[in-house]
């Protein structure tokens, strides 16, 4: 009855492909789904992270909003572009914590990509941001 579960049963906590991305200050972690700065945990939602990942796989390159809303819901139509402003709105609030507001970058024409020069680089020694 409490028999050890067969090696393998939990696949899907298994990381494929790289576990972390950094873009600048920030580091994600695929593993947590989560990012953080520092020592500093997000607490990133599941599409904040995805969203994330997906910008900080080519930071610099713009993404145009209906290819992020394409990945994050899998879908190729129907896609309300309008909710990929409001993801970004809140994970800029997550990030701001970090001092990392303006690592996500728009192109005005509803494209978003990671401007990692952006972000400050936090002074070694330094326990917490000032921003």
């Amino acid at each position: 009855m409490n028999a050890p579960l067969p090696s393998g049963h939990f696949t899907g906590t298994y990381v494929t492909g790289p576990r972390f991305r950094e873009a600048g200050d920030l580091t994600l972690d695929q593993f947590h789904h989560d990012g953080r700065v520092e020592d500093v945990w997000l607490g990133l939602l599941p599409r904040e992270f995805t969203m994330l990942w997906l910008l900080a796989e080519r930071p610099g390159d713009c993404i145009a909003d209906t290819q992020l809303a394409a990945d994050l819901w899998r879908i190729g139509f129907g896609c309300e572009t309008g909710s990929i402003a409001a993801h970004i709105d809140r994970l800029c609030t997550k990030l701001k914590v970090g001092g990392l507001a303006r690592l996500i970058a728009s192109d005005g024409d509803g494209g978003f990509f990671l401007d990692v020069s952006a972000a400050p680089v936090l002074p070694s020694g330094q326990d917490e941001w000032a921003g």
